[in-house]
């Protein structure tokens, strides 16, 4: 018996590829051998797509290290007397909050205009040749931040190196999700967040380094070292495979089975490349029965209108969730009356644990569904925002150390749950064929959102504007409780579901809280009996009864 929810929302039966039951019987056998490799079995036959992965995953490092350099460079004496204008209340000089939010909005508005451009690049020419052209750009625009002479300058800078930011931010989910067996799927996903953190990390230590000069190299240090990430990954990306899925898109199959073979191991006499890319065909097909077209447009039609719209609200919840809050994390403190250099020491400590965050976080989703993760790490960080809001009613010393350790335990939660989960949660819940292109809607969107938000955030904490300081988290507060209710009703479960599987699921329409426990057959040739292939646990309880 059907789900309710696949009988009220099914207006035809999807249709599988008939015209070659080979073809589903290989992918069918493919996708077996798949879901119940282990992880050791997976690291075996797939060391070199888990490398591949992860050097292009690498990329994100300077995203992360900009975006959290310049939160802490606005705590840089030397930076805000180059820079910023001076405060006689405060008797110090400051980047006031307008070119704050210029600076921090800039990057975003220009990883837009690198996301919407990485979509449409990616799907004609690849994800190597994409990401290689957008390190290329990023050598050239660090320049310009390098030598900027005014604020202005500096911002124009934050604008052209968010152009590469933003086709990075496209296309890694994509191939990490598309060269890796579903065991392996939320690990190297999720390595992306590990790469932010890094990346955070390193910007914390620069600083740190550099924070005691008083000359211009306090920030141009700091700016010099993006320099040392694109030269060792253009080296490597140049050899790198793309992905078979986008092979298969365009036809391709030969191209497809080399580069799968140059994915994995060749020690492996079980592994048959042919049934693999059999199960990629097969899925290609499946999808194309559902909807025929590759545009931007098609993300909004149909099912794909409500997977686009999940995948966006995920990332938007990583806005709306208080996590802002850790990219102004030392000028936070020095907001609430810490020293300058402490911050940068306590802010190194923060990411140092974002890193043991996400790999706890490998761990947890071995064993836990993404939703699960996701929804209780939102509800720690609601919990977390009202005790440091309440804090700032004290002023004393004890109470601002107070907040820097609860704002590190904050870091710790979201990197051990919504952080890295959410990579795996765009990645996996998009149509592969829509794939680049719903994730660049996402990341658009969610870049959209930071530029709303750090404006915001901007005017909470700055001593020019309406100086919250640690009251800002009630107002975060407010925000993570709004995004927690969104993910308890619309957020589904994809874990250990093959694409195939989860397309179905949302072709049928089934609920986002009964994705777990629904059975599904997607290599059933039995397509106008819908028994075959979506039935709930409690269903098939009733008829064995």
């Amino acid at each position: 018996m059907a789900t309710k929810d696949a009988e009220k929302g099914s207006d035809h039966d999807v249709a599988a590829p008939r015209h070659d039951p080979a073809l589903a019987s290989s992918a069918q056998l493919a996708a077996a051998t798949e879901q119940t490799m282990t992880l050791r079995e997976a690291l075996r036959l797939y060391p070199h797509a888990i490398g591949w992965s992860v050097l292009l995953s690498c990329t994100l490092i300077m995203e992360g290290y900009d975006l959290a350099l310049l939160g802490s460079l606005y705590a840089s004496p030397a930076f805000n007397a180059r820079f910023g204008t001076y405060d006689p209340a405060e008797d110090k000089w400051a980047v006031s909050a307008a070119w704050q939010s210029g600076l921090s909005n800039g990057a975003r508005a220009g990883e837009i205009v690198g996301l919407v451009l990485a979509g449409w690049v990616a799907d004609r020419f690849g994800y190597r040749i994409t990401t290689i052209g957008a390190l290329l750009l990023m050598v050239a625009f660090v320049f310009v931040l390098f030598f900027a002479p005014n604020v202005g300058v500096l911002v124009v800078g934050e604008v052209l190196c968010g152009i590469p930011w933003g086709a990075f931010q496209s296309v890694t989910p994509a191939y990490a999700s598309e060269v890796a067996p579903v065991v392996l799927r939320p690990y190297l996903t999720t390595f992306i967040n590990m790469c932010w953190v890094i990346g955070q990390f390193f910007a914390a230590a620069v600083n740190r380094g550099s924070v005691g000069r008083a000359d211009e190299w306090a920030y141009k240090i700091p700016f010099g070292v993006q320099w040392v990430w694109p030269v060792p990954i253009l080296a490597g990306l140049i050899f790198a495979p793309e992905s078979p899925w986008w092979f298969v898109r365009h036809g391709r199959r030969e191209e497809a089975k080399a580069s799968l073979l140059r994915l994995t191991s060749q020690n492996d006499p079980n592994f048959n490349a042919d049934d693999t890319i059999a199960m990629i065909e097969y899925t290609n097909e499946l999808e194309k029965n559902m909807k025929e077209g590759l545009g931007y447009r098609d993300c909004f039609k149909g099912v794909d209108l409500r997977r686009t719209e999940i995948v966006v609200g995920i990332w938007l919840v990583q806005t709306l969730g208080g996590q802002n809050i850790m990219g102004y994390f030392a000028y936070f403190l020095t907001q609430a009356g810490m020293d300058p250099s402490n911050s940068f020491s306590l802010s190194m400590g923060q990411y140092a644990l974002g890193m043991v965050g996400t790999a706890g976080s490998w761990f947890l989703m071995s064993r836990v569904g993404r939703r699960t993760i996701h929804f209780g790490g939102l509800c720690s960080q609601l919990v977390l925002l009202i005790i440091v809001g309440s804090l700032a009613s004290s002023s004393t010393n004890a109470s601002v150390w107070a907040i820097g350790a609860l704002l590190v335990v904050f870091t710790f939660v979201y990197d051990f749950t919504v952080g890295p989960v959410t990579y795996s949660l765009v990645s996996e819940l998009s149509s592969t064929r829509l794939k680049a292109k719903t994730i660049v809607l996402a990341r658009a969107a969610y870049n959209a959102s930071n530029i709303f938000v750090n404006v915001l955030t901007n005017y909470q904490l700055s001593s020019t504007a309406w100086n919250w300081g640690a009251r800002t988290a009630f107002f975060w507060a407010g925000t993570c409780l709004l995004s927690t209710v969104w993910v308890f009703f619309r957020l589904p479960e994809p874990k250990g579901r093959s694409y195939a599987e989860l397309d179905l699921l949302f072709e049928h329409r089934v609920s986002a809280r009964k994705f777990a426990g629904t059975k599904i057959d997607p290599f059933s040739m039995s397509l106008n009996d819908a028994v075959k292939r979506v039935s709930t646990e409690q269903e098939l309880e009733k008829e064995q009864e």
